[in-house]
């Protein structure tokens, strides 16, 4: 798999994002449901906006993993929350964890009104090899 990254500026690497990120020769690719702070029995989390994030990135890597896939390749992801005011000041969760894994990724967050039950972020892939 070859995957390029398109940035025509610079201030979008303190973001922890690309532009855009092209992929040739894929083996596969995953598309990978929007994953929430569910815990393993299926009850929604009622914790704050940090502990939610932190189960739904936990979450994520266990679907990506499962599948035969690694955060590394994840070439896109979206973010939908309910409050982009009570994420942003946890941002930094996110950064570490794809700093951790060395992604290069297109991303879109977005704010709703709503998601499922009590939650209040969910992460959304698509992940190559």
């Amino acid at each position: 798999m070859e995957k390029k990254v398109i940035n025509p500026w610079k201030w979008q690497d303190t973001r922890s994002y690309a532009q855009a990120v092209e992929v040739k020769n894929a083996e596969g690719t995953l598309y990978v449901s929007g994953q929430t702070a569910i815990d393993d029995d299926g009850i929604s989390s009622t914790a704050d906006m940090k502990t939610q994030l932190e189960l739904a990135i936990k979450n994520l890597e266990r679907v990506v993993n499962e599948a035969g896939y690694e955060c590394k390749n994840i070439v896109r992801l979206n973010i939908y929350t309910t409050s982009t005011e009570e994420l942003w000041p946890h941002f930094n969760v996110l950064q570490d964890w794809v700093a951790k894994h060395g992604m290069k990724q297109a991303l879109t967050l977005l704010e709703v009104v709503s998601l499922f039950e009590t939650l209040s972020v969910e992460l959304e892939a698509t992940v190559v090899k």
